[in-house]
């Protein structure tokens, strides 16, 4: 083996003696620790994923095509593609950084020469003085700084990868929940228009037992006053399924032009949905939001491991070969041509405290990411919780309210032939009345807010989202 070069033992004696000289990185506080899986209580069986296109099981086209063009148009899709697009590019320029670079450079500079100089280097003389060369510069990054940059941008890009997941999955619930709203307001209408008709036909029978005696104009004007009172609920109602169809429009990525082809829902509000009965013991594994959160604390690890290799001797090798003349004739031309190599070092001394405040705040933001992955954990477990809870108490309270609409809307039809026959009052009709219609209603709601929760808890328990352990954007 060749001994090596003086050159390469300067260089190592250099970095020896500066690597005792070297300003090192502040202490800084402990950094925070994520909140731990175990103290969750995740103790349900694993989840697994819904099946893609998971909202076809309410067999409804319309909503099928409608989602289909929100996560086309939808424009905070958009916005989410293109924030992974300068992530990746990001991960581009870091590892730019790790390869040597070369640069080609040249000019030509009319330059009049002091007359102390030589005559041999033109003293007292105006000339051209050029130069034309290309010269190859590569860090050696003996630190990991550049390594570290990179690992950054790469977490921070999976992040990003992970919140257009996100953006997808919330996009498709979002609008399977305002579908459902839109479904319980033509469900309102279609009450509202019944008891439209049931007080019209009320408001007929009066009059006839008016005119033959048997009731006065006071149930007369109850049973007129009634009728408005209904008209009045269909309106709303109608009102309501117009702001549905404007909320699912916005959501698909269109204006006014689409309100007028979003027609009547045709969902099964009772299709079957793979929902967990207890919080899984995977569900921060099946969430894009948790892993997102959770690759921007090693993007934080790494911005402060770079940080702190900012603190150490920079070594660099360059290598250049060109041209160089006093004179344009004689530029490139063998007697003009010269080359060199060697390494070079830097080490910051003095900054004015600009890298240990650039160390502190990378600390800062490590442990702002932990803050913010233990948010994201803390709101998914309160989440599914949630949910779970609602949909048993929704359950039991639907299976009680079923019986309640049978018996109501019995004691309707009696109290209605009562009063046709002469045995009872139109109060008792009204009265009996006004509570087939609250209960009605609550079915509906009832129905609907089940509905709304299944698809919540899907939602929060990962829906059809799946993580690619074996397809990062590059290997750890």
């Amino acid at each position: 083996m060749k001994p090596l070069g003086a050159g390469f033992r300067w260089l190592t004696a250099a970095v020896a003696a500066l690597l005792c000289a070297c300003a090192t990185p502040p202490r800084g506080e402990v950094t925070q620790v994520p909140i731990a899986d175990v103290s969750l209580g995740l103790t349900g069986s694993a989840a697994a994923p819904a099946p893609e296109g998971w909202w076809q099981g309410f067999s409804d086209p319309q909503l099928d095509a409608l989602i289909r063009q929100a996560l086309r148009d939808n424009p905070d899709m958009a916005q989410a593609g293109a924030r992974l697009r300068l992530a990746e590019a990001q991960v581009e320029v870091a590892h730019a950084g790790q390869l040597p670079a070369v640069k080609l450079s040249g000019g030509e500079t009319r330059l009049k020469v002091p007359a102390g100089f030589p005559a041999a280097l033109a003293g007292g003389q105006s000339v051209w003085l050029g130069d034309l060369g290309a010269m190859l510069s590569w860090d050696l990054d003996l630190w990991g700084q550049h390594a570290d940059a990179v690992a950054q941008t790469r977490a921070l890009a999976e992040a990003a990868n992970l919140d257009v997941e996100n953006a997808r999955l919330l996009l498709a619930g979002a609008l399977v929940q305002s579908y459902i709203d839109l479904y319980r307001n033509y469900a309102l209408a279609d009450i509202a228009e019944r008891a439209e008709a049931q007080r019209s036909n009320i408001l007929d029978i009066t009059r006839q037992r008016v005119a033959a005696g048997l009731d006065t104009r006071v149930e007369l004007r109850e049973a007129e006053g009634a009728l408005p009172q209904a008209r009045l609920a269909s309106m709303q109602a109608q009102s309501a399924q117009a702001l549905a169809i404007h909320e699912l429009a916005a959501l698909a990525g269109r204006g006014a032009d689409a309100y007028a082809g979003i027609g009547r829902p045709q969902m099964n509000l009772d299709s079957a949905l793979p929902l967990p009965a207890q919080l899984p013991v995977n569900l921060l594994a099946r969430r894009p939001d948790v892993i997102a959160a959770r690759e921007r604390i090693e993007a934080a690890d790494a911005g402060k491991r770079a940080a702190r290799a900012a603190f150490y001797p920079n070594v660099t090798l360059t290598a250049l070969a060109g041209y160089a003349s006093f004179s344009l004739r004689d530029l490139i031309s063998a007697s003009s041509f010269g080359y060199g190599a060697g390494p070079g070092l830097s080490l910051p001394l003095f900054d004015g405290g600009r890298l240990r405040a650039q160390y502190r705040g990378s600390e800062a933001a490590l442990d702002q990411a932990v803050a913010n992955y233990d948010e994201v954990v803390v709101r998914a477990v309160h989440q599914a919780a949630d949910q779970i809870s609602l949909i048993d108490s929704l359950s039991a309270e639907l299976g009680q309210q079923r019986e309640s609409l049978a018996a109501a809307e019995e004691a309707y039809r009696l109290a209605e032939e009562r009063y046709r026959a002469g045995l009872a009052g139109y109060l008792t009709v009204l009265n009996a009345e006004t509570e087939v219609l609250d209960e009605r209603r609550q079915q509906v709601d009832l129905s609907a807010s089940l509905a709304l929760a299944r698809v919540t808890l899907l939602l929060a328990a990962g829906g059809s989202f799946q993580y690619p352990e074996t397809q990062r954007l590059a290997a750890r």
